[in-house]
């Protein structure tokens, strides 16, 4: 019951973003075959670019004349910066807004356990994010085709996507544990959308500066590096178990919080 009232709750705000995401992917690998036409030029115009920037986006370690490469580059931020900050919204206000709506009564009166309530809520946001980049992934793909060469290694391509997915439920879980611990919407959805734009930056900010080169290792970012996963052709087993415990420590906290939580009905 809970399950299927939030999927369909969230259905519209799931349709806008994967059409404004894949709008996005499409418009540009449409542009990806007079970049590879161009290639010389474009790669003195990037050789311009100061070294900082090049190391933020990963231009000094990927071939932008090559299709994943530039996927890498263009493609790959949109995908893990625009999921993340939905993934944040989805899951920010997906237990708090029974107390602000007022429906929690209506819930607790059911023979229903707050534990249910969490799994639920909890399996909504996941299939919610697995739908987003399933569409993203499958924008992708269309958008290959618009290369004279649309094959890329689909091993490669597959661990960007698990990639992706993993940073996703990383920032989805936190907000979904700030909304178990919080009761307004509005200060949830600030903080989460603080906590992806903070580590975001944060990422960039260590490219920049090697000074800051130290905040990379707070950034899941980091972890998700698209250079480096399309280099070594695989994703750090030290940064999935970073991620996993986040997301497995954020969703146990959040079950324990809401078993106990003193509830505004």
């Amino acid at each position: 019951m809970i399950f299927k009232r939030e999927l369909k709750r969230n259905l519209k705000s799931l349709i806008i973003w994967s059409i404004v995401l894949s709008g996005l992917i499409l418009l540009t690998l449409s542009i990806y075959p007079q970049f590879a036409e161009q290639q010389k030029e474009m790669t003195k115009l990037l050789e311009s670019y100061p070294e900082s920037i090049k190391k933020v986006f990963g231009m000094n370690e990927l071939n932008m004349g090559d299709l994943l490469g530039f996927y890498g580059v263009e493609i790959y931020m949109m995908t893990t910066l625009l999921g993340s900050i939905y993934a944040a919204i989805l899951a920010s206000n997906i237990l708090a807004k029974e107390e602000n709506e007022k429906t929690i009564e209506f819930l607790l009166s059911k023979p229903v356990s707050r534990s249910r309530i969490v799994t639920e809520k909890l399996l909504a946001v996941l299939v919610n994010i697995l739908i987003f980049n399933g569409v993203s992934a499958a924008a992708s793909i269309i958008g290959f085709q618009f290369a004279k060469d649309p094959d890329v290694p689909a091993d490669t391509f597959s661990l960007l996507i698990v990639a992706t997915i993993l940073l996703h439920l990383t920032f989805g879980a936190i907000a979904f544990l700030l909304s178990a611990l919080m009761r307004k919407t509005r200060n949830i959805l600030s903080i989460s959308l603080g906590v992806v734009l903070a580590a975001y930056f944060m990422n960039v900010m260590a490219g920049i500066s090697e000074d800051l080169e130290f905040l990379k290792y707070f950034s899941p970012f980091k972890y998700v590096d698209a250079a480096a996963i399309i280099n070594d052709n695989e994703i750090k087993p030290l940064y999935i178990f970073i991620m996993a415990a986040v997301i497995l420590v954020s969703i146990f906290t959040s079950y324990m919080v809401y078993r106990k939580k003193d509830i505004a009905v």
